[in-house]
């Protein structure tokens, strides 16, 4: 009987082994063809990942978070629906299982930011409340979160253009989230770490 279950722990144990290791070199090919500015093929192969790993709710993030950078850039302006639905499409599967996760609330608010910057007249009174909330709830559940402190900032920042309010206060906020992104450690190497470059980029013209 011992034998048997020592049998049956050592094939779970290299089954397991075995899973994480195509996770890993799943996850290292679609980042390798993201950086290459292959976002279809990154998105299809980071949906590849997720269709086969049900307990990890990063490659479905980054699906999100591919097509919704894919969406700002202002020459897939006639894509952008279509980017965004399959982005959402991707962080809703997700947020049913991990409702109360700072980063998917992080993304969820940069996906309705991309609506915005879409149609400022007529997503940005729709949204934006609903933004600052969700950068709220993420603040309050990861307080030392980098991407939920500046994006928070860079959202008021950006309203700030428009209604002409003092900037200072969230000057500061942008300064601590460079503070929180110098010391923040992912929990893995696939754990979202983007943010820190556009926080000191925008540190330096904050304000001016």
């Amino acid at each position: 009987m011992t034998k048997i279950i020592t049998s049956f722990v050592f094939f779970l144990a290299t089954v397991v082994t075995a899973n994480a290791q195509q996770f890993e070199q799943g996850m290292g090919k679609a980042f390798g063809l993201w950086k290459e500015g292959k976002s279809a093929e990154a998105t299809a192969m980071f949906e590849r990942i997720a269709s086969a790993e049900k307990n990890s709710w990063l490659p479905n993030y980054y699906v999100a978070l591919v097509n919704t950078t894919e969406a700002f850039n202002p020459a897939n302006r006639e894509k952008v629906t279509a980017l965004l639905t399959k982005a959402q499409d991707a962080l809703d599967v997700e947020l049913v299982k991990e409702p109360n996760n700072a980063e998917l609330m992080v993304m969820q608010a940069l996906l309705h930011t991309a609506w915005v910057a879409y149609d400022p007249m007529t997503n940005g009174m729709k949204l934006s409340g609903t933004i600052m909330e969700l950068y709220g709830k993420a603040i309050a559940i990861d307080p030392k979160n980098p991407r939920a402190v500046f994006g928070k900032a860079e959202y008021e920042i950006g309203g700030a253009k428009w209604t002409g309010a003092d900037v200072k206060a969230l000057c500061k906020d942008v300064e601590h989230s460079i503070e929180l992104f110098t010391n923040f450690k992912p929990e893995t190497p696939f754990h979202p770490t983007w943010g820190f470059d556009r926080a000191q980029e925008t540190m330096k013209n904050c304000g001016k």
